[in-house]
């Protein structure tokens, strides 16, 4: 447990958009099942499972948590459980198990090109599915901004099954008397049964262990890290916001990249093990994105395509690119969100 003042701690869907007419979008959510062990307190109210109490007038009650005193998930993005490209081996040298991991440095970072053979630069964060994970940003009723103060709830973390570092926005509507931070978990807002509305917006916030830096972005994101709440646990997580997220049905939207590595796949130590072909003398790939951050159709959820590496010379753009021998096409999604444009720091 950290009981260290924490600067980081902010709210970031207010910055994605989300009004009234936005939570009138998708559906309302249930509460989840369960054994009903609720107890009866002296003074007549019921006191569930999650530490709520529910009042004669049928309004549930709980203690607000400070975040400061409560204790940190302990996250490891680098485990045979997490991670599917970036997997932790003696050899490698990953970080270990909650130690704080800087994106800046390889293999954190890849240099690229965009369509127009402009450079570029992108995260890497590893292998994403396309079906994003719930989040829950609470609102006060009659209220279209999220409650001052309170963390944003998720239940999963890398490791999970379900994790996702695309998440999907779900609006809770708690009463006007409602404290920050009494709700902590997902399984407290289910028992609590609150008006659960999932919103069309998407947003890209990879949980990491805290400490963790990524100091570039495109536009005025910030970089600082996010704090967030997971069954009682404060959790940290970046957010890139370059550019508007919703989802596709019930699918994170995608973009094509094109990728070619050193050793081919299908050869042996080919693929990914043996490291993306850079230009001689630098860390310069030719790996090429469809679309940046401005661009129609632009998502940091890219959809792998690999080239042959003999044409490494020949592919300067997303033409040439595409013309290139292609050696797998889709052969994965992976977490890419581009963070320089002409390889300028932004934001």
């Amino acid at each position: 447990m950290t009981m260290t003042p924490r600067l980081t701690r902010r709210r970031f869907v207010t910055t994605t958009g989300l009004t009234g007419a936005a939570l009138l979008a998708g559906c309302t959510g249930g509460g989840g099942g369960g054994v009903d062990t609720d107890t009866e307190t002296d003074g007549g109210m019921t006191e569930t499972d999650s530490g709520m109490t529910e009042t004669d007038d049928g309004m549930m009650e709980g203690t607000p948590t400070d975040p400061e005193m409560a204790p940190r998930v302990e996250v490891d993005r680098f485990s045979e459980a997490a991670g599917t490209l970036m997997v932790r081996t003696d050899e490698n040298g990953l970080p270990g198990p909650n130690e704080p991991v800087d994106f800046d440095q390889a293999p954190f970072i890849t240099k690229g090109l965009g369509p127009d053979g402009s450079h570029v630069s992108y995260y890497n964060f590893d292998v994403q599915p396309t079906t994003p994970a719930p989040i829950f940003v609470l609102f006060r009723e009659g209220e279209d901004t999220p409650v001052d103060g309170q963390l944003n709830v998720i239940d999963v973390v890398p490791g999970d099954e379900g994790y996702n570092d695309f998440w999907h926005v779900h609006a809770v509507t708690v009463p006007e008397s409602y404290e920050a931070n009494t709700l902590t978990s997902v399984g407290a807002i289910r028992e609590a049964g609150y008006e659960i509305t999932e919103t069309d917006i998407l947003v890209n916030c990879p949980v990491v262990p805290d400490g963790s830096t990524a100091s570039m972005r495109v536009g005025d994101g910030d970089a600082g890290l996010v704090e967030g709440w997971y069954d009682g646990q404060v959790v940290s997580y970046f957010e890139f916001s370059e550019a508007p997220l919703s989802s596709s049905g019930e699918s994170v939207p995608v973009s094509p990249i094109y990728v070619t590595f050193n050793v081919n796949p299908g050869e042996d130590g080919g693929g990914p093990p043996s490291g993306f072909k850079t230009e001689s003398g630098t860390d310069r790939t030719h790996n090429v994105v469809a679309t940046v951050p401005g661009d129609e159709g632009y998502s940091p959820l890219w959809l792998v395509n690999i080239y042959d590496n003999a044409d490494f010379e020949m592919v300067a753009d997303l033409d040439s690119a595409m013309a290139a021998n292609q050696l797998a096409s889709g052969a994965a999604t992976v977490n890419c969100p581009v963070v320089s444009l002409g390889d300028e720091m932004m934001g």
